[in-house]
């Protein structure tokens, strides 16, 4: 089973927090995510490298659900951040594996802290020439910000999409043009969720990686073994050809698929003895607890102190908020915010949801339930489908919806009579971003509201 947890690190007297994901048992082994996804873009290969490793994937700095670095940081603060995680764990070695920019941060770790990583897997690794970098430089990361109306949810939609078509993904001409182009709803939104995750911080970290030198160690340099691979169709294949004179335990070779990729990397990683770990800290004030019912299996996001007072419900579609008072912890139930989404049919029956939000409070030591007022409206008009679809028109519905809840009751009814007043700050983009990403991670919405006016009747 993967797990997730947040751990608070200390650098400089500036805190920042980490988001990161555990399987399995044994030798540590850290996989660092390509930009700009996150350690969610791992769970399928951590279920199978966790028979062998204890494998560990962190969000990087301003991915996911981490914190970004301050200032204008460069690769070598992204290797010693990847380095601070493993000090705050209390790794003294692990072995690594990193998928394109993850690698381009673990080489720069391994030329910094040779004695820290025992051996090293690479997806992928970019050797851009001049022209290539003068490119990328002048469009490849625009800035990332949310705007009143949604504009930016068009642009970011297509902007995914078409990477799988071109690259760069603003390069379309027939010169720039993949042999993996897809359409698929699914994949462009896993890819959208992470980028609204990291809004503008995507720049500083991409960028970072796009502007570090390409320099592999030198043949005589004292550095633990490395394989770097990369499987046709990866635009980063060729770049095998531009690497140059390697150490001695290093090695670089093109596959043909993927999973290819994956078995030579492990292979390559378990011919190296690394140290066993036990028992890894995580933050106090926010992480995931294991529930189990007769009806739901999985990871619940809370945010608070374990043995407040009480838990606290947010309503249908909305998420647990920072900063808790200290007498109260908030929670993300299933299938919204950063909680797991139930298995199968999801239960409209208040018996169900209660047994989930029971353990819940068991395992957090609450004593008194906070529950949320349902919003007045039709459920099956308040919570309209928000699957993906092909052009991306569910975003800009979503963002559509939160604006016009702050305006009128029920949010479809667009009249004088149901309007409503409203906090002209509560308008603005960042807090509407938030809202938006809350309402399209609200999988169980609708359910969970037919399940409190269930509830309500009872009462």
């Amino acid at each position: 089973m993967i797990t997730r947890h947040f751990i608070d690190i200390d650098q400089g007297g500036n805190m920042r927090r980490v988001h990161y994901r555990k399987a399995g048992k044994g030798p540590p082994l850290l996989m660092v995510h390509q930009s700009p996804r996150s350690s969610k873009e791992y769970e399928a290969l951590m279920e199978k490298w966790s028979a062998h490793f204890t494998c560990i994937a962190p969000d990087t700095p301003g991915f996911g659900q981490s914190d970004p670095l301050p200032g204008n940081p460069e690769i070598a603060e992204y290797a010693d951040a990847a380095i601070n995680f493993l000090d705050a764990l209390g790794i003294a070695k692990c072995a690594a594996y990193g998928f394109h920019s993850g690698g381009i941060i673990l080489v720069t770790a391994v030329k910094r802290h040779p004695t820290r990583i025992t051996t090293l897997a690479v997806g992928g690794y970019a050797i851009w020439s001049k022209e290539e970098m003068a490119l990328f430089s002048d469009r490849y990361l625009p800035e990332f910000h949310p705007s009143g109306y949604g504009e930016h949810l068009a642009w970011l939609w297509n902007r995914i999409l078409e990477q799988s078509w071109f690259f760069p993904w603003f390069a379309t001409n027939d010169a720039h043009r993949l042999s993996v182009a897809n359409d698929d709803p699914a994949r462009v939104d896993a890819i959208v969720r992470e980028m609204l995750d990291a809004g503008n911080a995507y720049q500083a970290g991409y960028g970072a990686v796009l502007r570090a030198p390409r320099d592999i160690p030198a043949v005589d340099a004292d550095v633990p073994p490395c394989l770097i691979s990369a499987y046709d169709g990866d635009p980063l294949q060729e770049h095998i050809d531009r690497l140059g004179d390697m150490p001695p335990t290093w090695a670089a070779k093109k596959v043909t698929t993927a999973e290819e990729h994956q078995a030579v990397s492990l292979s390559h990683l378990m011919a190296t003895s690394t140290p066993v770990i036990n028992h890894l800290p995580e933050a106090s004030d926010e992480g995931f607890v294991t529930i189990r019912t007769d009806d739901f299996e999985g990871l619940i996001h809370w945010r608070g102190k374990r043995g407040a007072e009480r838990l606290v419900l947010p309503a249908p579609s909305y998420a647990a908020a920072d900063n808790q008072p200290a007498e109260q912890v908030s929670i993300d139930l299933p299938g919204h915010g950063l909680s797991d989404n139930w298995t199968g049919n999801v239960p409209v029956t208040w018996a169900s949801w209660n047994a989930v939000i029971d353990a819940i409070a068991q395992a957090l030591g609450t004593n008194q339930t906070i529950y949320p007022a349902l919003p007045d409206g039709d459920r099956d008009q308040l919570y309209p489908d928000l699957s993906p679809d092909r052009f991306g028109n569910y975003l800009n519905i979503a963002w559509q919806i939160v604006r016009a809840r702050h305006m009128f009751a029920p949010w479809y009814k667009v009249d004088a009579d149901h309007a409503v007043a409203f906090d002209e700050q509560r308008l603005k983009p960042e807090h509407l971003a938030a809202e938006h990403l809350a309402l399209i991670n609200g999988y169980s919405a609708k359910q969970y509201h037919i399940a409190l006016q269930s509830r309500h009747k009872e009462d």
